[in-house]
């Protein structure tokens, strides 16, 4: 069950305290690692989400998977998390902190989508460019190889979208085809 709202309150509580303590990134670090844990395995997520196994249950299968990896900080909260029956939520949680510790670093994130992995040099030009355009915050580079775009390059910032794929523009092409405007003013 998906609870935006109260994975923000969590998480901004997290992040309070982590500010406070000055341990914000061991905390970013300790709650990237729990999202990659409850990614990569979908059995840790599905134990803390099960109605059936008890608090005490789920708190030594945490134990058991994460051992001595938390910060004493990261490791109160789980066990809080826990004790309070919200453990259900530890992976929006995680990723709700990491949206706001990104805020609070005014880091923003860039997607660029190719038909084949890009050279260092195009990647610091995009990086450039997003840095000039998103009013000189950091900018957070994410990569992802799609050969079904053809050629190309599709890009996303904050809320905008430029498709400059060969995949688009073909489409383009066959919606123009199947208006077929210009048989229409033959007749």
């Amino acid at each position: 069950m998906q609870n935006p709202r109260l994975a923000a309150r969590y998480a901004k509580s997290l992040l309070d305290l982590a500010v406070e303590q000055n341990q914000l990134d061991t905390t970013l670090a300790d709650v990237k690692l729990l999202d990659q844990i409850a990614s990569q395995s979908p059995e840790f997520a599905v134990v803390l989400r099960s109605p059936v196994i008890k608090a005490d249950k789920k708190q030594a299968v945490v134990e058991a998977v994460l051992g001595n990896r938390l910060s004493p900080l990261t490791k109160a909260f789980v066990t809080l998390l826990v004790a309070k029956g919200r453990e259900s939520n530890l992976v929006e949680i995680s990723r709700a902190f990491i949206a706001q510790y990104k805020d609070l670093k005014r880091i923003k994130t860039v997607k660029l989508t190719t038909a084949v992995p890009v050279s260092d040099a195009v990647k610091q030009k995009i990086m450039q460019r997003a840095t000039a355009t998103l009013n000189n915050n950091q900018v957070e580079l994410i990569e992802k190889v799609n050969p079904d775009i053809i050629g190309g390059f599709v890009l996303e910032m904050d809320d905008k979208l430029f498709d400059a794929s060969i995949r688009r523009d073909l489409n383009d092409v066959r919606a123009q085809f199947k208006k077929n405007i210009y048989v229409s003013q033959l007749r």
